[in-house]
Order: C-alpha cells, then sequence, then structure tokens
C-alpha cells in the first residue's frame, strides 16, 4: 500500500511538472487597440471588465510593445523574431499580396510545433498568400500559415476592409459555388459588382470621401479592391468575430488534452467597425466603442472557455495589439462625433502609423493562474521576443542567422524580473531606438501628419530626443540639450541596422 501510495504521488508529481513545463499558449491579438482603450489603463468612458481580469490576475506591462505602428509588419515581426524594415515588402499588403514570410525559417508556431504542440491561428492574417499576386483563389492557396508552422488556420487574407471578403480554413476557401468563382484584382474593376464610389445609395456605413473604400461592395459596405463571384462565400461583417471565436473554441476543445497554441487574430477595434446587434449602442462611443466591447467580450468567451474545459489554470494568455489606435479609418462610423470624451491613446502622443510612442506602445499582457501573481511590471518588453522567448523555454536552439532580432525575456513574461530589454527599435515612417529612458527619433523628410486619419506621424528634419521616464507624452525635444546622446544613440541605430548575421 505504501509502495502504490508514493507511486500515485510520483505520478502526481510527474503530471504536475509536465502541465507546467508545456502550458497552452494562447496570443490574442488585437487590432488597432490603443494604449488607453482598455479600462485597466485608465480608460474611464469605455469599461473592458474582461480584459481587466486578465490584467488584474496577470503581468500588466506598462513599456509594451510592438514592432511597428501598422499591422503588416508587425504581424511579420511576430512571426519571424526580423524587425520588418530589414525586408523589403512588408508595408501594409493588399488583399492578393504574395506570401511574406519565408517558408524556411524558424517562426513562433514552428517553436511550439517542435515543442509537440498543436498550433492554430484563427483570424486575421495579413501576411500573404500563394506565391505570387496572380492566384487561383478557387483552389487550395499555398503556402499560406500551414506552410510556416500551422498544423489549422481558419482566416481572411489581410483586412476586414479588403476584397476578398472570406473565409479561408487550411487553404481552401470556406462555401465556395465552384460555378461562381471569385476574381481579385487591386487594378481594375471586375465583373458587375456595384461599388461603393457608384452606388454610394447602397451603403449602410458610409465611406470618407478622401480615403477611398469606396470599391466592391460586400454586405452593403465598400471596400478596398475589387472582388467578382464568391457569393455564397462572403462573410456578413456582423457574424465574422462569432465565426472566428466558435472556431477557437473548437480548436480548444480538440485539443484540449494536448498542449495546444492558439493565435487569436481578433479583427477589433480595425475597420469597417460593423459590430453584432447585441453590442451596436452599448458603449456610447459609437460602432468604434462598440467593436471593442465586443472584443472584451470575446476575451470573456476565451476564458469561460478553457474553464469549461478544466485547463485554465494550464493555460497562459497574452493580450496585446498589433499597433496603435485610429479613429476616422475611412469610414463615417461615428469614431469622432462620438468620442465622448475617450482618450485611446491615454497619455501618449501619435497614433497608428506614428513613430511616437502612440503608434506601437500598446496594451500588453500575460495571464497564467496559479503560476503568475498580479504584478505592474516596467520591463521593455516586446512581441518581437516571443519567438526567442518560447524557444529558450522549450530549450529549442533557433537556427544561425535565423529570429536574429528576437531577445529571450521569458523571465521578466513570467514576472521573475522586472528587467527587459535595454535596446528597441521602433518603426513607421522612420526609425527610433529607445535605450534605457531615452528615445532618439531620426530625422525624416515626410509629412508631420498624415492626411486622411489626422494622426501626428513623428516625421521632422531635426534629431528628437525624448526621456520617457519624465515626459512618456513626447512633449520635450531635449535633442539641442543632450546632443552626446543623441550621438550615441544614432550610432547605435547605426549598428544594429547594419547588423545582418
Amino acid at each position: 500500500m505504501k509502495q502504490l501510495n508514493i507511486t500515485f504521488i510520483t505520478l502526481l508529481i510527474t503530471q504536475f511538472a509536465f502541465s507546467q513545463q508545456k502550458p497552452n499558449v494562447i496570443y490574442i491579438y488585437a487590432d488597432d487597440l490603443g494604449y488607453g482603450d482598455v479600462s485597466y489603463n485608465g480608460a474611464s468612458k469605455l469599461h473592458t471588465p474582461n480584459i481587466d481580469q486578465l490584467a488584474s490576475q496577470g503581468i500588466v506591462f506598462s513599456n509594451g510593445h510592438t514592432t511597428s505602428a501598422t499591422c503588416t509588419p508587425s504581424r511579420y515581426a511576430l512571426m519571424t523574431g526580423r524587425y520588418p524594415w530589414r525586408q523589403e515588402g512588408t508595408g501594409i499588403l493588399p488583399g492578393d499580396a504574395a506570401l511574406i514570410i519565408p517558408a524556411n525559417k524558424i517562426t513562433l508556431p514552428l517553436v511550439f510545433q517542435k515543442a509537440g504542440y498543436q498550433t492554430g491561428i484563427v483570424g486575421k492574417w495579413h501576411l500573404g498568400l500563394g506565391e505570387s499576386v496572380q492566384k487561383n483563389w478557387n483552389e487550395i492557396i499555398k503556402p499560406g500559415p500551414n506552410e510556416v508552422g500551422f498544423n489549422f488556420s481558419f482566416i481572411f487574407p489581410a483586412t476586414a476592409d479588403r476584397v476578398p471578403t472570406v473565409f479561408i480554413e487550411n487553404g481552401n476557401v470556406v462555401g465556395l459555388d465552384l460555378k461562381d468563382p471569385i476574381k481579385v484584382s487591386y487594378k481594375e474593376k471586375l465583373g458587375d459588382d456595384p461599388t461603393g464610389k457608384e452606388h454610394p445609395e447602397l451603403l449602410k456605413m458610409h465611406t470618407d470621401p478622401i480615403q477611398g473604400h469606396d470599391q466592391t461592395i460586400v454586405n452593403n459596405i465598400g471596400r478596398i479592391g475589387y472582388m467578382t463571384g464568391g457569393k455564397t462565400a462572403r462573410w456578413t461583417d456582423e457574424e465574422l468575430s462569432f465565426t472566428f471565436l466558435e472556431k477557437a473554441k473548437q480548436f480548444m476543445e480538440g485539443n484540449k488534452n494536448k498542449p495546444f497554441f492558439l493565435y487569436y487574430a481578433a479583427t477589433e477595434p480595425h475597420v469597417p467597425r460593423m459590430p453584432a446587434t447585441m453590442f451596436k449602442g452599448k458603449s456610447g462611443l459609437g460602432f468604434r466603442g462598440d467593436a471593442i466591447l465586443q472584443l472584451d467580450w470575446m476575451v470573456g468567451e476565451i476564458v469561460s472557455k478553457l474553464k469549461a474545459l478544466g485547463i485554465e489554470k494550464n493555460t497562459m494568455i497574452i493580450f496585446s495589439s498589433d499597433n496603435g489606435p485610429v479613429l476616422n479609418d475611412g469610414y463615417l462610423d461615428g469614431s469622432i462625433t462620438e468620442l465622448n470624451g475617450h482618450t485611446p491613446l491615454g497619455p501618449l502622443r501619435g497614433g497608428k502609423s506614428s513613430i511616437f510612442e502612440g503608434g506601437n506602445r500598446v496594451p500588453f499582457i500575460v495571464s497564467w493562474p496559479g503560476t503568475i501573481s498580479h504584478q505592474v511590471s516596467p520591463a521593455l518588453v516586446s512581441q518581437i521576443d516571443l519567438l526567442a522567448s518560447f524557444a529558450s523555454y522549450f530549450k529549442f536552439k533557433i537556427p544561425n542567422g535565423d529570429a536574429m532580432d528576437s531577445e529571450n525575456h521569458m523571465n521578466a513574461l513570467l514576472g521573475k524580473t522586472k528587467q527587459g530589454r535595454n535596446t528597441y527599435i521602433e518603426h513607421a515612417g522612420t526609425l527610433a531606438i529607445v535605450s534605457g529612458d531615452w528615445k532618439y527619433i531620426a530625422p525624416a523628410k515626410g509629412n508631420a501628419m498624415t492626411y486622411a486619419t489626422n494622426i501626428e506621424t513623428g516625421n521632422a528634419t531635426i534629431p528628437q530626443l525624448y526621456n520617457l521616464k519624465d515626459d512618456i507624452g513626447e512633449k520635450n525635444n531635449l535633442a539641442n540639450q543632450f546632443p552626446e546622446k543623441v550621438a550615441a544613440l544614432e550610432l547605435l541605430l547605426k549598428q544594429i541596422k547594419e547588423k545582418n548575421n
């Protein structure tokens, strides 16, 4: 009997150690969510209780970053562990772009695969599909997510405001009738589908006349690009996120008895903001606020599913956003007229597409009930470091030359230290380098404001130097006062740019 008890205890210890060694990991990636869009970061006009709950039981990183101020390059860095400005073609991609993730390099999902995980992506992809722009949407489309590390994929190709407006599951368009083949073009109109420019009377959400979004109409909303065919495959915007959520739940349930990595790439609050009926008008801040409430609800649904499956305590959830906020981004949806005092940036300056902190300092939470206790960490952490951090955690050696910009900061992500990166490069129209408390922005000739979205870009023909500890809002340019610091950071930026191993 004594021997039996010892064996049983040994088994329990072994199982516990295994579970701690290989937790499930869910990465929830919001789209255009600002630092000040969540109530745990001070939002008072908008309440996000489910995101707040993650924050209250996990680590809140006040200095958490994406790599870039727009979506495609941020996602490229997350997947590859490589700064996107090192590779041409990593700007905001159209819906018909070719895959920009190299199939012969290590990626974040491949790290998990090699550790014995089932890997899945549900949601927005926006990293290109196929080998070229010219592709047949009516047959299997590859390479794509499944060729760069995901066992399962259920995505849409680019953004919700770009054609083709269809779901793709493991390379195949969902619900496609081959008698009504899909054709896509970003150069010329196809077929006889009405456009927002030609038929504004058909729109249920009108476009900003200076930003486009007035080409092929799908679900009475104008899009970027032209599409014909695929009528049975086209999504309904109000149901879009619910479809993603259901697929995520199915993936979790199907893999509850094995370790899994789920990349849940939400579309909220990216345009077109067309939330489900249950959220419309609930925020009092227009459709953008309603979309954030929808995002928050989905976070709660994912946590509830983990609890129902009995795997909540062995699941790490990482929550963040691909870049900072934008209000008017192509549609007249009340984002400005119904803002009602809400401050999506919080204390930051800039926003989406800006080199200021509002472009890439974003909500960043790591939650792992029973393993991580609540704390607010000042550690400088970035999404680009998830690859190297998990590789180290699983004792996987990254091949030479791969993920060259990713650093192992797992101890910071687990709350074992409040020391993160020493140096970091931010990316928008120009580059900036952060070292300690100091941030240097390289001179750039671009416009100081984005014409369409009315966001400060941070571009200036003179050097900019800010002390982020004393001036998180980047109001006081100290370049003239500290020329030696400017010269040192300029040199360091040059050295990192020239790194090519």
